[in-house]
């Protein structure tokens, strides 16, 4: 039996299922991993949370790299694979989607349930008053001089409502989908390295309270050893070949 066919059969017996999804599923639509030697960070050093409450220049600094990252998300549409877990859900088989991304796609996609752990890149947040804004707002008062927004209510700094490093993950959410990973009878990893923790340590968690576990992935990583079936194909095209399986 191919990997193909593997997950297809996974995804077949699901009642229960959780994806769990990070980068890898959205260079799909054109973006790319934070990470990888053409992200975003090869080209800004990522601004701490504690940098950026102490100082101004910092925030400059993380807004000039949020400038960057509004222009790619703003352009970004979803992929087949996005479409494909909206669809999954729809037929019953998974229930959730757990995102390390901030990109919002799956929601665009039609996922309905969706926990993005490391937060949302569609909001901007005071962090005093916590008013809310719309990227493009602020975005604009960037590029017309305002290197570091601060809150037209309260005077606090203006922050994307998204987790920074050094910053608490939402315990809420965290816990949330660890409750959902303990019930799950299917967890799908897709696009994920599994290395950057607490989230890597959910596909882990759903495996060890019985779970099958998919992990769709292009390099290796940490859990593969514990997968049901590891797949190496293209995210979008695996996703949508399966389901057209299940569909016949």
């Amino acid at each position: 039996m191919n990997t193909l066919d593997q997950l297809t059969e996974l995804l077949h017996d699901a009642r229960a299922g959780v994806a769990f999804t990070g980068a890898g599923i959205s260079t799909e639509s054109g973006l790319s991993d934070f990470r990888s030697p053409g992200g975003v960070w090869a080209r800004h050093q990522p601004v701490l949370y504690d940098e950026f409450l102490a100082s101004k220049e910092a925030r400059a600094r993380y807004w000039a790299m949020r400038l960057e990252l509004h222009e790619q998300l703003d352009e970004a549409k979803p992929n087949a694979g996005h479409r494909a877990l909206a669809r999954l859900e729809q037929l019953g088989k998974i229930g959730v989607v757990v995102t390390q991304n901030i990109d919002g796609l799956h929601q665009d996609a039609g996922s309905r349930h969706v926990i993005e752990i490391h937060g949302t890149a569609r909001v901007v947040e005071c962090i005093g008053c916590h008013k809310e804004w719309r990227p493009s707002e602020i975005v604009a008062r960037v590029r017309n001089g305002d290197e570091a927004p601060e809150c037209d209510a309260c005077g606090a700094p203006l922050k994307s409502k998204t987790i920074s490093f050094g910053q608490a993950m939402p315990v809420e959410d965290v816990q949330k989908a660890a409750a959902l990973c303990t019930g799950a009878d299917v967890c799908l990893a897709i696009g994920s390295s599994l290395v950057v923790e607490p989230a890597a340590s959910l596909p882990r968690l759903a495996k060890q309270h019985g779970a099958k576990l998919a992990i769709l992935n292009n390099t290796e990583t940490p859990l593969d050893f514990l997968a049901d079936v590891v797949v190496r194909e293209p995210i979008g095209r695996t996703l949508q070949e399966a389901l057209a399986c299940l569909e016949l």
